[in-house]
C-alpha cells in the first residue's frame, strides 16, 4: 500500500503534538453534539503559539470521526469574496460545480471549515460575518484562527454573541512543554533549563529541538535575562550548510518577502534556487503566494544579530534591496507598485521613529484607484464626519477643479473606505487658492521661501483619512503614506509637497524621519482645528537623494540600540498553572525585591501593560503594586477579610514563621494555612484576569 507525503507529513505533526487537551476536548465535544452548541470557534493567538498545529490537530480529528472537513491558509489566496470561495471550492474537489450556493453540502453530516492567519481576512471579516457565514448549513462548524481579538461587530451582534466561541492559545504548561522536549530526543538533563527558560512558548520549545537536532551535543545555557528567539536562532546558525546559506538567511529577515529574484539581487547570485529551497524547507520560514517568509521573532531575532555582529553587511543587504525594489517602480502596474513601495518601507520597519507609525500589513484588497462622479458623496460625507461641514465645502470645491487629483482607496466591494487628495497648487487658479485658508498659506510660504520655477509643481496633501479611523494609524492612513512615496518617486518636475495633520505633534517623529519640516507659517485653521503643515523641497535634497538619506538613517540606527528596544522585555505569555506558580512566588518574595526581579511576571502582559518600559527596579516595584492592591480587595467583603489578614502576616509583614502567623492571627494552624491558601486563590485569580484582559 503506497502513502503520499501529505499522510507522512501528517503522521510526523501529529507524532509531535503534545498538550491542548482542553483545546481538543471542546473540538471534539462540539462534532459529536446533536445540534452545535457553537458555529464559529475563533482561535486566538500570538504569533507562534501553535495556531497553525492546533487547526492541523482538529483536521485529524475531524477526519478520524468520518467529518468532512477542509483547510485553507489566508496567505494563499487575495481577501476578496470570489478568492475565498475559489479557495473553498479547490480544497473540497468533491464539492459540485454550482457556484449559485456559498458552500455547496456533502452529505446531510456535519462539516467543518477551518481558516488560518485568518488576520490578513480582515478586508472580508464584514462579508464572511454578514453574507457568507449565515447562509450555511447549521450542521457546518467553522474554526478561525488569528492573530487579532475577533472585530467588536461580532460581540455587538447578540445573534454571534451566542454562536461564537472564542478559544485563547497560553503557552504550553510545564509538562506539556516536558513531553513535547521528550518526544523531539531533548536529553532529560537539559529538560528543565529549556523549560525555565522558554515558559512553555511552542515556538520557542520548536527552535530548543531544533537546536538540538542540528547539534545533539549542544549544551544549553541561557544566558541572565536574553530574548528567547534571539538566543535560540544564534545557537542555530552557527550550523547552516554554510556562508552563503546563511547570507540567504539574513536577506530573507531583512525584507517583507524574499523571491528568487530579490535574493539573486541581494547576493549578487547568478542563480540562488538552491539556496531559496533551502530557505523553505526551515521550520521557522513560511510559504505565502508572493515569496518565503520568516516568523516575526525569527526575523527579529536574525536581523538583531545582524545588526549587531556585521553591521556594514547589513548595510550592503538594506543597500541592494532597496535597489531591487526602486529599479522596478517605474515598470510595473499600479497594485504591483503598491507592494514594491510597502516592501521599501519596510525595510525601515526596525527604527523606532518609524515602526509605530504603519500598519505592517499589505493592506489586503484596498486598492487606490481614481475618483468616480459616483464616489463623491461618500467622501464629502467622510470630510464632513471628521472635518466638518465647511471641509467638506472645500473638499467639494476641490473636487469640481481637480476632480483628477483625488485618489480613493476601496474595499473588496469597491466601496470607498478612504482617500487623499493631492492639489496641483501651481494648476490652482488665485480665487482657488483664496477660497482655502490652507491652499492660500501654503502658496504664500512658496512665494516668501522656495517660489516655483516655470515647469516646477507643488502638490498639497489637502485630505486624507479612513472612513472610521480618520488619521490615525491604519490600514488606510498606511496607504496613504505609501502613495505619499510613490507621488514623491514618480512625478516630474516635483519641486514641494505640503503634508497637513489633524494632530501634527503625534506625527512629527515618523514625519522627520522621513525629512518633511513643520511648517509653522504654511499651518492653518479650519473651524475650532489648528492643522500643522510638514513640507519638503524636492529641489534641495530629490527623490534619489532622498532615499539614500532615508536609507542611510535606518542603517545608521546605533544597533545596540535597535536591541534595546527590540528585545528589552518581550511579554511572556504564561499558562495559567505557570501564572499560578509564579503568583505564589511573587508573594513568597514580595519583600524581597532583588530576587523578584526574576520571577516571570516581570515579563507578562500584567506588568508590562503598567510600566512596559521602565528599569527592573521601577517593574519590581510595579508588580508589588499589583499584588497589594489584589490582595486589598479582600478587604471590602467582612468574609475575606480573614484571608487577607493571612496574606498581610505571611507576605506583606510577614512574621517569622507560618506558626507565629497562626499564632498573631489567633487562629489553628490548619485554620490558618486553609484562610492563607484561600487568599492566595482570590488573589491569583484577580491578577489572572487582568493579565488575560477579563
Amino acid at each position: 500500500m503506497s502513502f503520499r507525503l501529505a499522510d507522512r507529513l501528517l503522521a510526523a505533526r501529529r507524532r509531535y503534538f503534545v498538550g491542548r487537551i482542553a483545546e481538543r476536548e471542546l473540538f471534539r465535544t462540539a462534532l459529536a453534539a446533536a445540534d452545535l452548541p457553537f458555529l464559529v470557534l475563533y482561535v486566538l493567538g500570538s504569533g507562534g503559539m501553535g495556531k497553525s498545529s492546533l487547526l492541523r490537530e482538529f483536521s485529524s480529528i475531524a477526519t478520524e470521526t468520518q467529518v468532512p472537513a477542509c483547510y485553507l491558509d489566508a496567505r494563499n489566496f487575495e481577501p476578496a469574496p470570489e478568492a475565498f470561495l475559489n479557495a473553498l471550492r479547490a480544497t473540497l474537489p468533491i464539492m459540485p460545480n454550482e457556484t449559485s450556493a456559498p458552500f455547496p453540502t456533502v452529505g446531510g453530516g456535519r462539516q467543518v471549515i477551518l481558516v488560518d492567519t485568518y488576520e490578513l481576512l480582515a478586508p472580508l471579516d464584514n462579508w464572511l460575518r454578514e453574507v457568507f457565514l449565515p447562509q450555511l448549513p447549521e450542521n457546518v462548524l467553522v474554526v478561525l484562527a488569528g492573530r487579532n481579538p475577533p472585530a467588536p461587530a461580532w460581540r455587538a451582534d447578540p445573534g454571534w454573541q451566542t454562536l461564537l466561541r472564542v478559544l485563547p492559545l497560553r503557552n504550553l504548561s510545564s509538562e506539556e512543554s516536558r513531553a513535547y522536549l521528550r518526544q523531539r530526543n531533548v536529553p532529560e538533563d537539559q529538560c528543565q533549563a529549556v523549560l525555565t527558560f522558554t515558559h512553555g512558548h511552542p515556538l520557542a520549545l520548536s527552535l530548543v529541538a531544533e537546536t538540538f537536532a542540528q547539534r545533539p551535543a549542544v549544551i544549553f545555557q541561557p544566558e541572565a535575562a536574553p530574548d528567547i528567539i534571539k538566543t535560540l536562532l544564534e545557537q542555530f546558525v552557527q550550523k547552516v550548510p554554510g556562508p552563503a546559506h546563511r547570507a540567504a538567511l539574513e536577506a530573507c529577515a531583512l525584507v517583507r518577502l524574499i523571491s528568487e529574484p530579490l535574493l539573486a539581487e541581494m547576493l549578487a547570485l547568478p542563480d540562488p534556487h538552491e539556496l531559496f529551497d533551502w530557505l523553505r524547507g526551515l521550520s521557522f520560514i513560511e510559504s505565502g503566494p508572493l515569496g518565503l517568509f520568516p516568523h516575526d521573532l525569527a526575523r527579529e531575532a536574525l536581523v538583531t544579530d545582524l545588526r549587531w555582529r556585521h553591521p556594514d553587511w547589513y548595510k550592503e543587504l538594506h543597500r541592494r534591496a532597496r535597489s531591487f525594489y526602486v529599479g522596478r517602480l517605474g515598470a510595473e502596474q499600479r497594485d504591483a507598485q503598491q507592494r514594491l513601495l510597502f516592501d521599501l518601507v519596510f525595510l525601515h520597519r526596525e527604527n523606532p521613529a518609524v515602526r509605530p507609525f504603519f500598519e505592517w500589513a499589505e493592506g489586503g484588497s484596498i486598492l487606490p484607484d481614481a475618483a468616480r462622479a459616483a464616489d463623491w458623496p461618500a467622501l464629502a460625507a467622510m470630510v464632513s464626519k471628521h472635518e466638518g461641514a465647511e471641509s467638506a465645502r472645500l473638499a467639494a470645491h476641490w473636487l469640481a477643479r481637480q476632480p483628477e487629483s483625488f485618489l480613493v482607496f476601496r474595499d473588496a466591494h469597491q466601496a470607498p473606505i478612504g482617500f487623499m487628495a493631492m492639489i496641483a497648487l501651481e494648476r490652482a487658479a488665485p480665487q482657488d487658492l483664496q477660497a482655502d485658508p490652507a491652499a492660500q498659506a501654503a502658496w504664500t510660504y512658496l512665494n516668501r521661501h522656495a517660489a516655483l520655477r516655470p515647469g516646477e509643481r507643488a502638490t498639497h496633501f489637502r485630505f486624507w483619512m479612513g472612513e472610521e479611523t480618520y488619521q490615525a494609524v491604519s490600514p488606510v492612513q498606511s496607504l496613504v503614506f505609501i502613495q505619499a512615496v510613490s507621488h514623491y518617486l514618480t512625478t516630474p518636475g516635483l519641486a514641494y509637497t505640503f503634508f497637513p495633520c489633524a494632530q501634527a505633534d503625534f506625527w512629527e517623529m515618523v514625519l522627520a524621519y522621513a525629512d518633511l519640516t513643520r511648517l509653522p507659517e504654511a499651518g492653518f485653521v479650519m473651524g475650532e482645528r489648528a492643522y500643522g503643515v510638514y513640507g519638503h523641497d524636492w529641489r534641495v535634497v530629490p527623490p534619489a537623494a532622498w532615499l539614500m538619506l532615508l536609507g542611510e538613517r535606518e542603517v545608521g540606527a546605533p544597533a545596540t540600540a535597535v536591541a534595546a528596544a527590540k528585545f528589552a522585555e518581550p511579554i511572556v505569555v504564561l499558562s495559567q498553572s505557570d501564572f499560578a506558580v509564579a503568583v505564589r512566588d511573587a508573594l513568597r518574595d514580595f519583600v524581597r525585591p532583588d530576587v523578584l526581579r526574576g520571577n516571570p511576571l516581570m515579563r507578562s502582559r500584567l506588568v508590562l501593560d503598567a510600566v512596559r518600559h521602565a528599569a527592573p527596579a521601577d517593574r519590581a516595584v510595579a508588580l508589588q503594586a499589583l499584588i497589594k492592591e489584589a490582595a486589598d480587595a479582600l478587604q471590602a467583603s467582612p468574609r475575606d477579610l480573614k484571608l487577607h489578614r493571612a496574606l498581610h502576616h505571611t507576605y506583606f509583614q510577614p512574621a517569622p514563621t507560618q506558626e507565629r502567623a497562626a499564632e498573631l492571627l489567633d487562629l489553628p494552624f490548619s485554620t490558618y494555612r486553609r484562610h492563607l491558601m484561600a487568599g492566595i486563590a482570590q488573589v491569583t485569580a484577580v491578577l489572572w484576569q487582568r493579565e488575560v484582559g477579563g
